[in-house]
């Protein structure tokens, strides 16, 4: 375990994206609280009506962020309105390709009638849970992507298992960290544990992954970790508030605009 921690450089992180979800709303059920959201964030992840989003409800969803120039991103989940994707499924390989090219296109299709592009995507609950544990489960998500553009950027949770898929089917990935999560000694997320909403907290965790690459773990330590986008949730109840001290302390960037600074080709 010791080796696998170490293989991470400790680096300052200049540039990263902040991340939300959008379009959190199906029916009667309407979130108009995770709009806030849009002032401190540089990407939101659109629901494409599986586990949250109607077609109304992702349409303003699509609209607000082109007004804020916000890049807009797919938030795939497994077909769980109930349940809003919270639930596991057991689902072959054949039936996850369907299950998220069928939602990467809806929005993709979407987007190009108000001429914008979809640049990443993003598993939810569940399904988001699963691809962070399961190597082949995420390989076939990863997979299904590429085949809707293989310049789609996968959003999952840092780690070995995100890292390795994005080598195995060569997409684009971007590690992303839980400021309120806990997080074991191996850089993984414990997802059994109650999430943190201390703005205190939440604040010094971002500037030791700023400064350092590290993010506190369970046991009182430090951990290195690999940092693309951080996400804030809508489900930590004074999430504005931790997003507003956030970007006091750096100015999000998109994740291509990242890739791209760390190329050479912007300074």
């Amino acid at each position: 375990m010791q080796q696998q921690i170490e293989k991470f450089e400790k680096k300052q992180i200049k540039n990263i994206d902040f991340n939300c979800d959008l379009a959190q709303s199906f029916g009667v059920y309407k979130n108009t609280s995770e709009y806030e959201l849009l002032d401190y964030v540089s990407s939101v992840n659109i629901s494409c009506g599986f586990h949250a989003g109607d077609p109304l409800t992702i349409q303003k969803a699509l609209l607000s962020a082109k007004e804020k120039n916000i890049v807009i991103g797919a938030h795939i989940g497994f077909d769980d309105i109930q349940g809003f994707g919270y639930r596991a499924m057991d689902l072959d390989e054949d039936e996850i390709e369907a299950l998220v090219i069928y939602q990467v296109g809806a929005i993709m299709s979407f987007a190009k009638s108000f001429n914008l592009e979809i640049e990443h995507v993003r598993p939810h609950g569940a399904m988001y849970k699963q691809a962070a544990e399961d190597f082949q489960f995420a390989s076939a998500i990863a997979k299904a992507i590429k085949k809707c553009s293989k310049w789609l950027v996968y959003y999952g949770a840092s780690g070995d298992v995100t890292e390795k898929v994005g080598e195995y089917v060569n997409l684009p990935i971007a590690q992303e960290i839980h400021l309120e999560k806990t997080y074991n000694v191996d850089g993984t997320v414990d997802f059994s544990m109650k999430d943190n909403s201390s703005v205190f907290d939440n604040v010094n965790r971002l500037k030791l992954l700023l400064y350092n690459s590290q993010i506190t773990n369970r046991e009182g330590g430090k951990t290195i970790v690999n940092a693309d986008t951080i996400h804030f949730s809508n489900k930590v109840p004074n999430i504005i508030e931790i997003a507003q001290e956030a970007k006091k302390i750096i100015t999000p960037v998109p994740v291509n605009y990242k890739n791209a600074y760390a190329s050479g080709w912007v300074e």
